[in-house]
């Protein structure tokens, strides 16, 4: 199905102004145009919803995809309707698709929103991200992981080989989390750290709990 085009005109001007004619006010010249497309989904599309829990707060993250499995729009639910942060993430994820749709690399996203640190925050219990710093932490965190570390390619492959690989991902989750065993929190990031020989290493900034 093809996807539908927006193009938006922004008529620039020297000064930061806009002209609704495209024309200087001072010669009648017509300034250039930056044009601004969008790329939305089509009518029928896939997605990938994804639960978490942090710091009390538990909710879903659903993201619609564009036919060569890149993201292209984000809906969070939390599970307090009306609340404050229900309201807040709700309009961030209306932001961060409308970014997605014109165009904005999901790779710039997630360094700039990665590692920001408010309330809540907490152990996510996801293995693979560890301590969240907050909401906004582990939506990046995760969006990373998902689509720019190579893991969206297990999402739509058949369903006998499907529930291989889960039973394969849940043995190595329960595996790492045996692993971390009563390991303490990093004291200069709040990640959950690692046996490293007799000490403990963290994997988010590489510090350890004291011994070389």
């Amino acid at each position: 199905m093809p996807e539908t085009k927006e193009i938006v005109s922004v008529d620039g001007r020297p000064d930061g102004s806009s002209s609704p004619s495209g024309e200087d006010s001072n010669n009648g010249s017509q300034e250039p145009k930056a044009q601004a497309v969008r790329r939305r989904l089509p009518d029928e599309r896939r997605s990938l919803t994804h639960h978490f829990s942090i710091g009390g707060q538990e909710g879903y993250v659903t993201v619609g995809l564009y036919e060569d499995g890149l993201p292209g729009e984000v809906f969070i639910r939390m599970a307090k309707k009306g609340s404050t942060v229900s309201g807040l993430t709700d309009s961030f994820a209306t932001a961060l698709s409308l970014a997605l749709q014109y165009g904005v690399p999901l790779q710039i996203l997630c360094d700039k929103f990665s590692h920001t640190r408010f309330e809540p925050s907490g152990w996510s219990g996801n293995p693979k991200i560890g301590y969240a710093k907050s909401l906004i932490d582990y939506l990046f965190r995760w969006l990373e992981l998902r689509f720019l570390k190579g893991e969206q390619g297990i999402l739509f492959e058949r369903q006998s080989s499907g529930e291989l690989q889960h039973e394969r991902s849940s043995i190595k989750a329960v595996g790492q989390v045996v692993e971390l065993g009563d390991a303490p929190t990093c004291q200069f990031c709040g990640s959950l750290m690692v046996r490293n020989g007799s000490c403990y290493r963290c994997l988010e900034c590489g510090s350890t709990s004291g011994c070389s």
